[in-house]
Order: C-alpha cells, then structure tokens, then sequence
C-alpha cells in the first residue's frame, strides 16, 4: 500500500509540474468569466486506497485462539459529478457525489489454535462498492495567471452497496454496517485552460462512525470493537 501511495503522489508532483510549466508559459489568461459565476459543474475521475482501523476488545486480550489482526487493503477507482456554488470571491461551498469501485479491504488473522486442516492464518476479503456523498468548503487562493491553489474540508456520508451485513454467520466472518459517516480534508490545483479548467486534488477521509456489525458469537468478530474507515483519493475534476 506504502508503495502505491508513493507512486501516485510522484506522479501527481510530475503531472502538477508539467501543467504549472505549461501555464507559466502562456502569457494569455484563460476563463476570466470564472470568477463571477455564482455555481458551475464538473466530472471527477480518481483513484483510491482505502484501509480499515481496528480497535481490540477485551475478549482479544484474553483469547488465545486469535493472536493478530492486522487490516489489509488495494486501490479503486473514482467517478463522479461535482457542483460547485460561489459564496465569495475565495469561498465556495461543493457537492461531489461518487461511485467508489475496488479498495476491497482485507483483515487477516493469525492463529494460536486451530482446528483439524485450519491453517495458521486466516484472510478475510471484505469487497466494497460505495455510493459517497461529500459536501464541502473550498477556501481558494488569488489567482495568479492561469493557477489556483485550494485547500477543502467537509463532511460525507457513505453507502456500502457490498456491505456483508445482513449475511448469515458462515465462516464466523466480521460483518461491517452499509452507512458510514466521516470528515475529509484536502488540497488541490485549478489550471485554467482555454475550453475547460483542469483540477488535481489529493483529499483524506477519516471515518467517525464505527462500522463493526459486532456479534460476539462469531470467533473473528468477538475479537474486535471499534471498526473504522480510512481513506486516500487522487482525483481529477474538469470543469466547465
């Protein structure tokens, strides 16, 4: 995970320094109009990681059936629509609904005892496909030729549409909640080109809620408390 975070910001750094070449060289500023409009849309594409953090219960101290569980994830991808409404000449308010798709989250168990063929170590895949819904505050920068910077923070709520929570009790599997409510915080980059404006923004979501279904008969979820979410997104937005 460590390695496809460092990828994806050396990439984002590389992309955000070509574009910021590119708009130093123009000596002609683009989009002017921008700054008066009271709302304007857009389209998001990104790319996510997203990982899940535990919080043991007592039971977990004193069992010795389940010695580690360590939280594993992989990226998704991001689509979505954006609106955009102007408060003040640095101040905006945004909605960004989305379709998060992959960044299945993992937790795996290693054991102490274990049954006739249970093998030491037990993985449990927790597929997601969340329908976000982020409401947020941009603060902006002056715009200096065709770049703007922007920091943001505001509020989600997610859907899991994957969600294992109303699924029977085979295997002793941890079930997580479908809602999930958190904070998110970011920064990010408008490059003002002739026909559309191009926005890089790297954001972190922190979830508040604790999604853990606990059910204190299932061997791998009596082990756990609190279950929260955590989550990096690359995005890019064009707007119009």
């Amino acid at each position: 995970m460590h390695y496809l975070l460092r990828k994806q910001i050396v990439l984002l750094v590389l992309s955000l320094l070509g574009i910021v070449q590119h708009s130093y060289a123009q000596k002609q500023q683009y989009r002017m109009h921008r700054e008066d409009q009271l709302y304007y849309f857009g389209i998001t594409l990104g790319y996510n990681t997203s990982n899940l953090q535990l919080s043991k219960s007592p039971a977990f101290l004193n069992s010795d059936t389940i010695l580690v569980a360590e939280p594993g994830s992989s990226g998704g991808i991001t689509m979505g629509l954006m609106a955009s409404a102007r408060l003040s000449s640095h101040l905006q308010v945004r909605a960004n609904p989305q379709l998060i798709i992959g960044g299945a989250k993992s937790i795996k168990y290693t054991l102490g005892k274990t049954l006739p063929g249970e093998g030491s170590t037990h993985l449990q895949s927790l597929p997601s496909t969340l329908v976000s819904f982020p409401f947020q505050l941009k603060f902006n920068s002056d715009r200096i030729g065709n770049f703007r910077t922007y920091l943001l923070g505001g509020i989600k709520y997610d859907i899991d549409l994957s969600s294992n929570s109303t699924a029977r009790n085979a295997e002793d599997m941890v079930k997580l909640k479908q809602g999930d409510f958190g904070l998110e915080a970011g920064i990010g980059f408008n490059f003002y080109l002739p026909f559309v404006t191009i926005s890089p923004e790297i954001k972190v979501s922190y979830g508040l809620s604790n999604i853990h279904q606990a059910d204190p008969a299932l061997k791998y979820s009596n082990v756990l408390d609190k279950i929260q979410s955590r989550m990096v997104v690359f995005s890019l937005h064009l707007e119009d």
